[in-house]
């Protein structure tokens, strides 16, 4: 008869985490975001071909705290998706496996992924003024 206290499977509280780990759990959390950015985007296409009535509504959301806040996200999402996905190029090239490379090139997925997203908004919004 089997023991029934013990799991059938390791489970999420059994490990550790690493940065491998949850950098694979962003990868596919930012993919899933993407995908409902890409929406967000159609919205708003979609909006400037109904007319200036439900552009302006579309402006108005995207330009609020939240509407921002999600075009941040997005932002970053994006950059992290593109910098993780070259990470795992040099996977597919089957380099990059060491523990010590891992790590690092795991830092720089985060490190460059922020860097590239504060770098455009600072871009997109510190040239405003100008216009």
């Amino acid at each position: 008869m089997p023991d029934d206290t013990r799991p059938l499977s390791p489970h999420l509280q059994v490990y550790r985490p690493q940065i491998t780990s949850m950098l694979s759990i962003t990868h596919r959390a930012t993919g899933v975001f993407l995908a409902f950015a890409a929406l967000l985007l159609a919205y708003w296409l979609a909006s400037a071909a109904y007319g200036p009535e439900a552009f302006n509504r579309a402006q108005e959301f995207l330009e609020s705290w939240f509407g921002r806040l999600v075009l941040f996200a997005f932002t970053f999402s994006l950059f992290y998706h593109m910098c993780n996905g070259i990470r795992h190029l040099g996977w597919d090239a089957l380099w990059g496996f060491e523990l010590p490379t891992l790590r690092v090139t795991g830092v720089l997925v985060i490190i460059i992924s922020m860097s590239l997203t504060v770098f455009s908004w600072l871009m997109a919004y510190g040239h405003t003024d100008k216009l």
